[in-house]
């Protein structure tokens, strides 16, 4: 160690502690974000949508046409039908339309915009199309989009967008049996079949193609 270094780190290694922390939290921030949301819609279930009738799995990866990924947050399996959630943990006011490609987020006096999270979960229920082309009939699978308390809509939303724990309404509204029991676990069976593991190098290389699509636009 530098002679001349010695005496800065010893009196303020605390500091050095707070600023690598700070970097930490940065880098996990969105993680940790994802992980509420998760947290959230998992407790809505477990209050307002009774076992057995519905089976919630989360944080689902799978390789599409083209080769690249798609990354599902939610995915709640029923007797009802297939509901597809979008969660976004966002906070101050929410602009969007149905058409519109992006949408906007409003925090005090600064603004920034995002992808229209209808069309993200679009291309999430081509994919359960083609993975269950099989065994279900794409009518059957639903696209729901749903915020948290914190966000505060300032557009008319679509019936399919939600705020809290409002969605499980909209679920409960769905009460034709469509699915047996048996295809339901067929469904499930074949979901965990072609999805990729749960790790780290999953959600990095998930991350890397929305990069390179993004650069590509």
């Amino acid at each position: 160690m530098n002679p001349m270094l010695a005496p800065v780190i010893e009196n303020f290694w605390w500091l050095f502690l707070l600023l690598s922390l700070a970097a930490l939290l940065k880098l996990f921030k969105p993680y940790f974000k994802g992980r509420f949301g998760e947290f959230a819609v998992a407790m809505h279930v477990k209050l307002y949508l009774k076992q057995p009738h519905y089976i919630l799995m989360n944080n689902l990866t799978f390789e599409d046409e083209q080769g690249t990924t798609t990354q599902i947050d939610h995915l709640l399996l029923s007797p009802f039908g297939l509901f597809v959630i979008e969660t976004k943990n966002y906070k101050g006011w929410i602009f969007g339309g149905e058409r519109q490609k992006m949408w906007t987020q409003k925090i005090y006096k600064q603004s920034y915009k995002f992808q229209n999270p209808l069309h993200q979960n679009y291309k999430h229920i081509k994919v359960l199309e083609q993975i269950l082309a099989e065994i279900l009939s794409p009518e059957y699978i639903h696209s729901l989009v749903v915020f948290m308390p914190e966000a505060e809509f300032k557009t008319a939303m679509s019936e399919n967008v939600f705020h809290g724990a409002s969605w499980t309404d909209y679920v409960k509204s769905f009460q034709e049996s469509v699915i047996s029991e048996t295809k339901l676990k067929r469904i499930q069976l074949q979901l965990e079949k072609v999805m990729l593991e749960k790790s780290w190098q999953t959600n990095r290389q998930h991350v890397e193609n929305l990069k390179q699509r993004k650069q590509a636009k």
